[in-house]
């Protein structure tokens, strides 16, 4: 009780602190920066309750990051819903998505079930470009609402995005200290020994994909007033896939701070060079520094502080 007291204490620190940032009157940039950080934030943890703990590697992840940000711009289209409802919507439509994914691919493990979930991404990327409702292949614009808190979007989707990337980090944190995160791990280590040992594999596989996709779906919704232009590349932009890998493994899988240190990291070194070099190298930056961890330091910067310490 102690450690979840403090724990949801530094949570609020942390929201309060972005508050605090959101209204000091600096650049807008590094609030846009700051914003696609947090948002990696987000997206490294989610795919790291599938997989890093369960041990399932996911390649679909711009299809919920992009089902997220679709149901908003539906819900815009169609009832000018507001923001708190918009993320909430696109983590639920995500995050059933993904309990389909595990119930449909339930008997797929490895490199089939990561198969499926690119194959998913593609199908869903295919259905949206003959969706004319929400732009199709052409796009959409999204016009923001008048008069937002701290009297500009761009902090104020900082804001979201500090409170949206605490939330995630704080129920991987759950997770991996309540049997559940014990169950995902002996799955990862082996499902036939865990099935003998009577873990629900089961209902944890189906557990994790959702949470996974809920997560998700909830760092895509607030996009198309992030970029107020959405198209069906930007949404399912390979960045989000390859990034969403990287980070955790950069950081560390095994625990929850992994993804974060990875995606801190690596976000602003990726922000750094688009504004001092090229948008372009992005791509190249995280290839680069993936190779060199999986062949120096395949355990990540995590591992890398424990093993003096020998745990």
């Amino acid at each position: 009780m102690v450690r979840t007291g403090g724990g949801l204490l530094v949570s609020l620190a942390v929201i309060v602190g972005g508050i605090l940032l959101a209204s000091l009157r600096v650049n807008l940039y590094f609030y846009f920066a700051g914003y696609v950080v947090l948002q990696y934030v987000v997206v490294a943890t989610a795919w790291n309750i599938l997989g890093g703990y369960a041990g399932y590697v996911n390649f679909g992840t711009s299809a919920f990051f992009a089902l997220g940000a679709y149901t908003a711009i539906f819900l815009i289209e169609a009832f000018r819903a507001p923001l708190p409802v918009l993320i909430l919507a696109g983590g639920l439509v995500s995050g059933l998505l993904g309990l389909g994914i595990g119930y449909l691919t339930l008997r797929l493990k490895g490199v089939f079930f990561s198969i499926a979930t690119l194959a998913l991404s593609v199908v869903l990327q295919t259905l949206i470009m003959n969706w004319d409702y929400v732009g199709g292949a052409k796009g959409v614009t999204v016009i923001r609402p008048g008069s937002p808190l701290f009297g500009n979007w761009v902090r104020l989707l900082f804001t979201v995005m500090v409170g949206l990337a605490v939330a995630a980090v704080t129920v991987a944190w759950i997770i991996e200290r309540s049997w559940v995160g014990r169950g995902l791990r002996a799955l990862r280590d082996s499902e036939e020994a865990a099935e003998c040992m009577g873990v629900p594999t089961l209902r944890l596989k189906l557990f994790a994909t959702t949470i996974s996709g809920f997560l998700l779906g909830v760092a895509g919704a607030p996009f198309p007033y992030y970029v107020t232009y959405v198209e069906p590349s930007s949404a399912f932009n390979l960045d989000y896939a390859v990034n969403a890998l990287a980070m955790p493994m950069i950081g560390g899988t095994t625990t929850w701070i992994g993804p974060v240190i990875g995606a801190v990291l690596l976000g602003t070194a990726q922000q750094v060079a688009t504004v001092t070099i090229s948008s372009e190298l992005n791509l190249l930056i995280v290839g680069v520094v993936l190779v060199a961890f999986v062949v120096l330091a395949p355990e990540g910067i995590v591992g890398l502080v424990r093993r003096p310490r020998g745990r």
